[in-house]
């Protein structure tokens, strides 16, 4: 059953191939687990000391071994890529060497970490940037990820474990990769990895087992991994099959395909496929045959076919409708192609008494011998390697829809020209009727020059203009009448259907059968003409939209296409709700219903609190209702007339999704198809417009978004400049005040009590002036990109100690304790702005706790960095409020009673920012416990060693 053309090379495939060109590009090889100490970049370097062995050269790009000594142990023998060094502020950071990995070219470079954000000042912001460039060069590239980086399951892991991580990959990247290997382990064996300290530092692993590393996490994580790899494996199956061109159906995964006609109770077979496909956990296809004889295609059948497509849309299938009239070929490309496992096909409803036009059309189709009772077996033996099953008898008729299908737009499933052989098609038998006496005019005025044989092409030529004029059935007529013409009028005896040459009766039957099957093909043809036509005429009317709306700059033109688009194309009238400012839903006003603007013909019109829901409307206005288009704008699904919900309301709601987000709602007053059209295309063009639509005013949207973004940083860049100017001016005199005032101070004997007092008063609020001036001076410098940090090795104990001495006054009323910090690494920071990250740090505790409050300051290091904690045990952080404290000028609830203009958070987020380090803030600890713990990190280096003292 397969034809010649099924063995064709895809010419897409061909076109991708020459676009790749003869260059080669490097392989890559992805180890993937479920999380961090699973063992990835052991495996990846054990394969490669195995490669090393084999003599095949493996260049060590950069590798993370966080401090275990058996994975360290795997770099000795391989030939290890010095890191390159890469200046940002004035501090020196350690990346991996692009250009010194392309230099070299080796077979294969190991690059840990795809996920890894470069420093600032790199080539690519992303390793995974890094990753794709050595593969274009031909260089083979293994690397390790885990799940939790992964573009579309970041916000999945994110929302599993309450733990988001915002260094990703492109899931394009993942696709691409020529080999991934999953790394897994049970949760418990990692659970017990954690434990003997072989992720983590014991301390770090112990804050890791209480948050991240919960047993429950860990067996979800798992099961996205091999979920992930699952499909990668599927696709990388699928590519093999298409580069082979291999027909038959590879059984590796479940999918099922539920085959439909407009007379096997469609809905029916499409929710018993459903089911099928949720039993078997498969993706599910629905597919219909659009054959080229439209006899079949009578209003009600046309109907629940367009039904039964959409019910196959909303239940998440993927649907197609393939052309042509070779439905058990058309079905078989599909499901090999898409590699089907099950197709389900339904039962056909037998009529009483077949007529004899479907006879004829069904004895006459391509692929007449396919009887609808064998269409299961025949489509069985074209595709063997897949399960066809037909669905039982449903237990009850399918019942017409009232007042029509959801699928159209109109209240009425209209189609907009008569079925061919209904009473719309009278006039094409009378025309055929017609032709064959024109036809038999002619013959009797050449029958003395002509024999009559050749009298025969007379009336097959009649035959042949009454199909391509008008369909099947006529040409049927024609081809009986014409036999009984040339009988009567040209076989002897002449005037008498008797024959007195018996082979008279073949020259009948080649006539018959030769005009039937004449009239056939050329309908046939006349219908794909329409049929190309027509979706030529839509795909050429969809990009003269797009193309008119990738050049409007404002809502309001997208507004005037988008009418004009939609009464051009279905002659019918629509309003377009966008959002506001505040994200609420108003009616756009189009250009030409501006003041001084002549409205329109089919303006759509009207007020978001219109005519009520269903009521009829002038012709100028539509009947709009606000409360649908919210519901549509909130579900993101269309409502109104024509679908599921509120399908009482005379117009149709469509919901305007762009990539991002939902952008408004398009309202479309109801209109039939017009002649030639259906329903199911007609909605599918407007949910194409409405598409492009939306992706317009997403255009717009980030546009406005890149133009306030700049004005922003202009405007940021402005005040930071203020700012240095005023608070260098103000610095001098304050401290100059502050001398003052302290000099006065030491003089009491000369001053009474009241005096001491205000010149107290006095000192205390210019010392309070002096640190918001330092602040906002801090501030300025640190957003100015070309001011370098004063990069030195720096003892945490020291800066903690002097950060406690300069922060004495305001700490007097609270309990302050220290932890350990002696024993601590140095850390490579600007000791004067870290410090005023901790002296900002202790005056927000003091001044947010009541007198008395216990204050904490400790530190720890461990997997890299250097964690600086600050906790007291006062009210705490609001909820929601964890990341808006650290913005400039933001302060906390109680404004009327703490001084302050709310920028010493930001100061420290700044400073910590510029070390390459993180600051947040996070509960004390669960219920009852109270306060606030600010934790922030800075990268640990290796510092230099420290020479003995001489004795």
């Amino acid at each position: 059953m397969h034809g010649q053309d099924d063995r064709r090379p895809d010419p897409e495939r061909l076109l991708r191939q020459l676009d790749q060109g003869p260059r080669p590009r490097g392989r890559l090889r992805v180890y993937f687990g479920a999380s961090a100490g699973v063992g990835k970049t052991y495996a990846m370097l054990a394969a490669a000391q195995a490669r090393h062995r084999q003599g095949g050269g493996v260049l060590v790009g950069v590798v993370e071994t966080h401090g275990r000594k058996e994975t360290e142990a795997l770099l000795d023998g391989l030939d290890v890529l010095p890191l390159e060094t890469v200046e940002y502020r004035g501090h020196a950071l350690r990346e991996f060497d692009l250009d010194g990995a392309l230099a070299r070219a080796p077979a294969l470079v190991l690059v840990d970490e795809l996920a890894h954000s470069n420093a600032p000042g790199s080539r690519h912001a992303k390793r995974w940037q890094d990753v794709q460039e050595l593969a274009e060069a031909g260089i083979d590239v293994w690397t390790t990820l885990n799940v939790q980086h992964l573009d579309k399951l970041n916000e999945a892991v994110g929302s599993i474990t309450g733990v988001r991580v915002w260094e990703t990959v492109p899931d394009a990247v993942f696709d691409a990769a020529d080999e991934v290997i999953l790394v897994d382990l049970p949760a418990d064996e990692l659970l017990r990895r954690l434990k003997q300290g072989k992720v983590y530092l014991p301390e770090q692993a112990r804050q890791a087992a209480g948050n991240f590393f919960r047993k429950g996490n860990l067996i979800a994580l798992r099961e996205l991994a091999l979920r992930r790899t699952a499909d990668h494996v599927d696709d990388a199956v699928q590519a093999y099959r298409l580069d082979r061109e291999i027909d038959s159906v590879w059984r590796t995964r479940e999918a099922v395909a539920a085959c439909i006609a407009a007379d096997d109770n469609p809905e029916y077979v499409v929710r018993g496929a459903h089911r099928l496909a949720q039993q078997l956990d498969a993706e599910l296809h629905v597919v219909t045959v659009d054959p080229v004889r439209a006899s079949a295609r009578v209003p009600s059948g046309h109907a629940a076919l367009q039904a039964a497509m959409a019910l196959a849309e909303s239940l998440g299938a993927r649907t197609e409708t393939l052309p042509g009239g070779d439905m058990t070929g058309a079905v078989a490309r599909y499901a090999r192609r898409h590699n089907v496992t099950k197709i389900v096909l339904g039962r056909h409803r037998r009529r009483r008494l077949p007529t004899f036009g479907g006879l004829l059309a069904a004895a006459l189709a391509p692929g007449w011998m396919l009887h609808r009772h064998s269409f299961a077996d025949l489509l069985a033996a074209a595709c063997p390697g897949a399960d066809v099953i037909r669905m039982g008898a449903p237990p009850h008729p399918a019942a017409p829809a009232p007042g029509g299908t959801p699928l159209t737009l109109g209240r009425r499933a209209q189609s907009g020209a008569e079925p061919e052989g209904g009473r719309g098609n009278a006039a094409g038998y009378l025309w055929a009727l017609a032709y064959c006496a024109v036809a038999a005019g002619i013959s009797a005025l050449l029958l003395p020059l002509l024999r009559p044989a050749n009298i025969v092409m007379l009336f097959l030529l009649a035959v042949v203009a009454v199909a391509l004029r008008h369909g099947r059935g006529p040409a049927a007529l024609a081809s009986l009448v014409s036999v009984g013409l040339f009988d009567y009028f040209f076989v002897q005896p002449y005037e008498s259907f008797a024959v007195s040459d018996i082979q008279y009766l073949l020259t009948f039957i080649v006539l018959l059968g030769v005009g039937l099957l004449i009239g056939q093909l050329t309908a046939g043809l006349r219908l794909q003409a329409q049929f190309s036509i027509r979706r030529a005429a839509q795909a050429q009317g969809l990009y003269e939209f797009a193309r008119e709306l990738s050049s409007a700059l404002q809502a309001e033109q997208i507004v005037d296409s988008a009418r004009g688009f939609v009464q051009a194309t279905f002659g019918a009238r629509c309003a377009v709700y966008l959002l506001d400012n505040d994200d609420r839903l108003a009616l756009a006003t189009p250009t030409d219903s501006l003041p001084g603007a002549a409205s329109a013909p089919g303006t759509a019109g009207g007020t978001p609190g219109g005519p009520a829901p269903g009521a009829g409307g002038s012709p100028g206005i539509l009947p709009l209702d606000t409360a649908v288009a919210q519901w549509v704008l909130d579900h993101g699904k269309p409502a109104g007339a024509g679908t599921t919900t509120l399908s009482d309301r005379p117009l149709r709601y469509l919901p305007l999704r762009a990539p991002m987000r939902t952008r408004g709602v398009l309202a479309v007053e109801p209109r039939p198809p017009g002649p030639g059209g259906d329903a199911l295309s007609q909605r599918q063009q407007l949910e194409a417009c409405a598409t492009l639509i939306a992706i317009g005013l997403e255009r717009l949207h980030y546009v406005e978004v890149a133009q306030r973004a700049l004005v922003h940083m202009e405007s940021e860049r402005l005040r930071n400049a203020l700012l240095a100017a005023m608070s260098h001016d103000l610095r001098t005199p304050l401290t100059g005040l502050v001398g003052m005032t302290e000099t006065l101070l030491r003089r009491p004997g000369r001053l009474d009590g009241e005096v001491l007092e205000t010149i107290g008063a006095m000192r205390d609020q210019a010392r309070r002036m002096h640190a918001l001036v330092a602040n906002l001076l801090d501030m300025a410098r640190l957003q100015s990109l070309d001011t370098p940090l004063r990069m030195q090795w720096q003892s945490i104990e020291e800066l903690v100690g002097a950060a406690l001495a300069a922060m004495r006054e305001p700490l007097r009323g609270h309990r302050v304790t220290v932890g350990k910090l002696s024993a601590l690494p140095l850390v490579e920071c600007d000791g004067v702005l870290i410090e005023r990250v901790l002296c900002n740090l202790l005056e927000n505790a003091a001044k947010y706790t009541p007198p008395g409050s216990h204050i904490h300051v400790d530190a720890e290091a461990g997997d890299g960095e250097l964690r600086v904690t600050v906790a007291d045990d006062g009210p705490g952080v609001p909820p929601g409020a964890e990341t808006r404290i650290f913005e400039k000028f933001t302060r906390g609830e109680r404004e009327s009673a703490t001084p302050g203009v709310g920028l010493g958070l930001a100061v420290c987020r700044a400073i910590v920012d510029a070390h390459r380090g993180r600051i947040r803030v996070e509960p004390a600890g669960p219920p009852p416990a109270r306060g606030a713990r600010f934790v922030f990190t800075l990268p640990l280096g290796a510092p230099p060693a420290v020479q003995p003292e001489p004795t």
